[in-house]
């Protein structure tokens, strides 16, 4: 028997611990219950309706109520629920990984199947450093990504990102991680000390990109490992990459023999038009990491995929990557995973999120006019737009008032008026907006709408 509203927020508050929340902000308030979604909205208990113009978390390509997933999955809990994959497989596994390879750029053929993003880059990581322990060069270890990038949330993922805040209350954690510039040309005047201003996105990409080899130079090219890199950076708002910057990128890694792992657990599934991000961008990486769109959310899975010269190693008698996960490569994850690559060749969801890029760019450039509005950026359905106290000197807000506005007033008032999103102060101040890769011109505009009336209040308050 479910519970009815009053009785499951007398649940959650007693006894769910939710991820990311200040619980304490639900002392005197309702905790927002979700129950139901189909395309691109959902539903709360009260029966509101929201535009999900998250995709959950960056995850819900296909969108919601997809009965064609659903099937895949119970079909394929009846035939098989569970079968590890240590020296085991299943059919759904292989074919996915058969699926997942003929889509990855150049060699990438392995899938290592995971949980989860988090667990993607863990593996990411392991194996530059045991690959690296086999093939003569123990010293190699060190992982070099970008100031504000996030790359999850476990020890070593945790490690890797570069958001302070978020990780000082975990330390210690795994040591031999550093940080370089990002690629916000929003602030490249502030990221180059002066020496940029931006008005040269080539130029930028290209002192950015010259700071890795700073970085491994500083640190001894004989120690560093791998370099992890989104496609777009996600936290600090939506970072493109600078013309030319990841071949920059990837001169630097040949040059120093240090891996280049293309960190897209957000970017990859047509995210940004394509199957994977360094596609978009043209750039070939040595490992790429995804999860979320692998299954548009409707089970739990995630991957690394590697290049036949990683594996290489592992094929010689006797040899193993000592690494697993009960879960990685469940028989209804990947079933599920098969089933969503399907549909996005049936309905040509690349090609629609390529078409409707430019109409959807367009309709959150409007909002430009509004005195809140410094910058809008982004690629395919991934989008942060960056709020600031004055446009003409780009001054951003102080710990006050972000908090006052940003969580006081915009998140909440976005999600009142019907927008599901993300308004965010890690790096500067962003709503990001990457919708269900379904969605058309109808819901950009619903977007631009509610940003407008409320961002329009927020300045006032200021």
């Amino acid at each position: 028997m479910s519970m009815d509203n009053e009785q499951l927020q007398r649940a959650a508050k007693d006894h769910l611990w939710m991820h990311f929340t200040r619980h304490g902000s639900y002392a005197e308030a309702d905790v927002p219950v979700i129950v139901r979604g189909e395309g691109a909205y959902i539903w709360d208990s009260n029966g509101k309706r929201y535009l999900d113009a998250l995709a959950g978390l960056f995850v819900s390509q296909l969108g919601h109520g997809r009965t064609e997933l659903v099937e895949a999955a119970a079909k394929q809990a009846q035939e098989l629920a569970f079968m590890p994959l240590w020296s085991y497989a299943h059919p759904s596994a292989i074919e996915l990984a058969d699926k997942v390879a003929s889509y990855a750029p150049g060699d990438l053929n392995r899938v290592f199947f995971t949980s989860g993003g988090g667990e993607a880059v863990e593996t990411a990581w392991k194996l530059a450093k045991n690959y690296f322990k086999l093939t003569g060069k123990p010293m190699k270890h060190k992982v070099i990504s970008r100031s504000i990038a996030y790359h999850g949330t476990t020890q070593g993922a945790l490690s890797i990102t570069g958001l302070p805040l978020l990780k000082q209350q975990f330390e210690p954690l795994v040591p031999s991680t550093f940080r370089v510039p990002n690629t916000n040309s929003y602030r490249a005047d502030e990221i180059t000390g002066g020496f940029l201003d931006g008005s040269d996105p080539e130029a930028f990409g290209r002192w950015a990109a010259d700071q890795i080899a700073v970085a491994i130079e500083a640190e001894g090219p004989d120690t560093v490992a791998a370099v992890f890199l989104e496609p777009v950076q996600n936290a600090g708002g939506c970072f493109p990459p600078p013309p030319g910057y990841f071949q920059r990128v990837r001169e630097i890694c040949d040059e120093y023999d240090v891996l280049l792992v293309s960190d897209e657990v957000i970017c990859a599934f047509g995210r940004l038009g394509h199957m994977f991000g360094s596609e978009r961008y043209g750039y070939q990486p040595d490992m790429i990491t995804c999860a979320k769109g692998l299954t548009s959310g409707y089970a739990p899975l995630g991957a690394m995929i590697a290049s036949d010269r990683l594996m290489e190693p592992f094929l010689e008698p006797g040899a193993m990557f000592a690494h697993g996960y009960t879960f990685g490569g469940h028989p209804v994850s990947t079933a599920v995973g098969l089933r969503n690559l399907e549909l996005f060749e049936e309905e040509n969801v690349l090609e629609h999120v390529r078409t409707n890029e430019p109409s959807f760019r367009a309709t959150l450039e409007r909002l430009k006019d509004l005195p809140i509005v410094g910058d809008v950026r982004g690629d395919g359905y991934f989008y942060g737009i960056e709020l600031v106290k004055d446009k003409d000197t780009k001054e951003t807000f102080t710990a006050e008032e972000c908090e006052r506005l940003l969580f006081g007033f915009v998140s909440k008032t976005l999600y009142h008026e019907g927008l599901y999103c993300r308004a965010d102060d890690r790096g500067d101040p962003v709503v990001q907006l990457a919708p269900p890769l379904i969605a058309d011109q109808s819901h950009f505009d619903e977007m631009e709408q509610i940003l407008r009336v409320v961002l329009d209040k927020a300045y006032t308050l200021l």
